[in-house]
């Protein structure tokens, strides 16, 4: 039997991608213009971020290696057997799949569509030091160059349809937080509302895109000192009255992220919570205030440490107070340069999209213990910023159950 390193399976019909072909060319045009600026050949790409920023594949690794070349003339992305024709589907130009016939069969692939002997561009913040060895053996490149800075660039400005489907999302996460505020009570479980959120996105997602892929959407909701952190899952905790709760939903379309992120209180919020409630709620009406073009984000940033050093509060906050949105999630991606943060001195131009999202955390034992965090998405534009998020925050709509 003949064992191929390599083969084109089409199977099927082309889907319908998140994009427009118009938009994916776009994107890659200033792909192509990066590589012409850094002198790079070859762009050869690993992470899920880029490989579905420019070819709308979101690949599932599951321990193998998956990729996107692109050269001045053609983009392939590089796809593992065990997906069949579901990646050429489901991506913008070409697809080659490598098999696990012997090993290495990935990087023979990749040398395949590059040549050897070339200017090679490369993923610094996901390449591995094996992938970067394998890499250097198999395609010989004359230099390799690092991109991945570059491109997070050119995703930091949103297209109008980037915005379109942001948008989209900001109103699915919307409809979760609703149904998490119908589905809390007392004597409830974490999970259980946790579930009536992620169960009532995936819906509206299957309603808005019903050609789309369906997965990656969670929520999570926490409850007393589960609230102290941002990240922290879901548990059985059972929900008490007089309980912080924290809602956090997060809708995934196409690998775009969006979120909404509310403070709650079960049928009665204590005067302590309620004066730390209302302080973080001020932080934010006054963050969002500040997100305008020609601001950098440090700017941002210390402006509203000084708004919380005011209250005595600032030594509460634990991590920055936004950030950029687009193809990313709690497992890939990041757009760490668009961040509201000290060390981050980006200036915010129209067609990014950021969040405000300021954090206290109360130590348990004290008056006013637990999480409190209120989060909206805005959308920079000529004159300033538009709040993309509607679901309401602060006490009068948030004591509930």
């Amino acid at each position: 039997m003949d064992r191929p390193e390599n083969y084109r399976f089409h199977n099927g019909t082309e889907a319908v991608l998140p994009f427009a072909a118009e938009e994916y060319e776009a994107r890659l045009a200033g792909l192509r213009r990066i590589m012409a600026d850094l002198g790079v050949d070859v762009a050869v790409f690993t992470s899920m971020h880029s490989i579905a920023y420019y070819s709308g594949f979101l690949y599932c690794s599951f321990g193998r290696p998956y990729g996107l070349v692109v050269t001045p003339e053609t983009s392939v992305t590089v796809s593992a057997g065990i997906d069949a024709g579901q990646p050429w589907r489901r991506c913008y130009g070409d697809n080659i799949t490598y098999t696990d016939w012997q090993r290495d069969n990935f990087w023979r692939t990749i040398a395949q569509l590059s040549g050897a002997g070339k200017a090679v561009g490369y993923e610094e913040d996901h390449l591995t030091l094996q992938g970067m060895e394998k890499l250097k053996g198999f395609l010989s490149p004359t230099s390799v160059v690092p991109i991945a800075a570059s491109v997070m660039k050119q995703r930091f400005h949103k297209s109008p349809a980037e915005i379109a489907l942001i948008r989209h999302g900001a109103q699915v996460a919307d409809v979760g937080g609703y149904a998490i505020r119908d589905a809390i009570k007392a004597g409830v479980r974490e999970i259980d509302v946790a579930m009536a959120g992620r169960d009532a996105m995936e819906l509206e997602i299957a309603k808005r895109f019903p050609d789309a892929e369906y997965r990656d959407t969670w929520v999570w909701f926490q409850s007393g000192i589960n609230t102290d952190g941002a990240h922290n899952p879901v548990t059985g905790r059972v929900l008490e009255r007089g309980d912080i709760l924290s809602l956090n939903t997060f809708p995934m379309i196409s690998g775009y992220y969006t979120a909404l992120e509310r403070t709650l209180f079960v049928q009665e919020v204590d005067p302590a919570s309620l004066k730390i409630w209302e302080a973080n709620v001020a932080a934010h009406e006054y963050g969002m205030s500040l997100l305008k073009p020609g601001v950098s984000c440090a700017e941002v940033t210390h402006k509203i440490n000084a708004f919380f050093a005011e209250r005595d509060l600032l030594q509460y906050r634990t991590f920055g107070y936004g950030h950029s949105f687009g193809v990313l999630s709690h497992y890939y991606g990041r757009e760490a340069g668009l961040e509201l943060r000290e060390d981050i001195d980006t200036v915010l131009e129209p067609g990014m999209v950021i969040s405000m999202e300021p954090m206290l955390t109360i130590p348990n034992g004290q008056p006013g213990a637990g999480g409190y965090r209120e989060h909206d998405i805005l959308v920079i534009n000529e004159d300033g910023a538009e709040n993309i998020t509607g679901y309401p925050y602060g006490p009068e709509t948030n004591v509930v159950g």
